[in-house]
């Protein structure tokens, strides 16, 4: 595989979103959940994982199974007080990044507006051809097949061609599923023969990702 398109997820994956995105997140959609189906504050937060553990975002079982205007619940749950304050990112990356051959494409399920200010507060956005997020996919969320093939058949991409950088095993394993070589980003003694190299950060994927091919 001499030129492949790197396809990258966001969170967890090029930047450290539990530390203090995540529980930010987590909790403006359980807020929204009390807020909207009327739930207490435990009930609404089992929902909000229920679904996520579901359906792969939280999104998805609020739309399927509520009629959840999806645009509304994005910009009401990804409101921030100070992002650039809530990033916690590796500098070194954007050399990393700049040391891989081929094409880079952003493939996340946040919505767009989240994803391209951490792109553009962390100096990423440089670095990248083009974002698909949650409403690129006609909010169809990884890791649904849906998801890839509308990535794939809108850039022209031969799955074969393709490597998935992620921290999710589940999304992974679609794409493996699907003929693109996986490289899973996770500190764990896990192993998944989904997975054709396991890293604990992107910064090791310069030195690494000859064994790709």
């Amino acid at each position: 595989m001499r030129h492949p398109t790197w396809l990258f997820d966001l969170d967890n994956t090029l930047h450290n979103a539990s530390a203090r995105i995540f529980p930010h997140i987590n909790r403006s959609m359980r807020e929204y959940i009390e807020r909207h189906l009327g739930l207490e504050r435990a009930a609404a937060d089992r929902l909000r994982i229920d679904y996520w553990q579901h359906y792969g975002a939280t999104l998805l079982g609020l739309v399927r199974h509520h009629a959840t205007d999806p645009r509304h619940f994005l910009r009401e749950t990804h409101c921030f007080p100070d992002l650039k304050r809530m990033i916690v990112f590796e500098k070194p990356l954007l050399h990393a990044l700049k040391r891989l051959p081929g094409d880079k494409i952003l493939f996340t399920n946040g919505p767009q507006e989240y994803a391209c200010s951490i792109l553009d507060l962390t100096g990423l956005d440089r670095h990248f051809k083009c974002i698909y997020a949650i409403e690129q996919l006609d909010f169809q969320p990884k890791p649904a097949p849906a998801a890839f093939r509308r990535l794939l058949r809108c850039e022209r991409l031969d799955p074969r061609r393709c490597i998935l950088v992620e921290d999710s095993l589940e999304n992974l394993v679609t794409a493996k599923k699907m003929g693109m070589k996986t490289v899973w980003i996770d500190r764990g003694t896990r192993q998944s023969p989904f997975v054709d190299l396991k890293l604990r950060s992107v910064l090791e994927l310069p030195l690494c990702h000859g064994r790709l091919r």
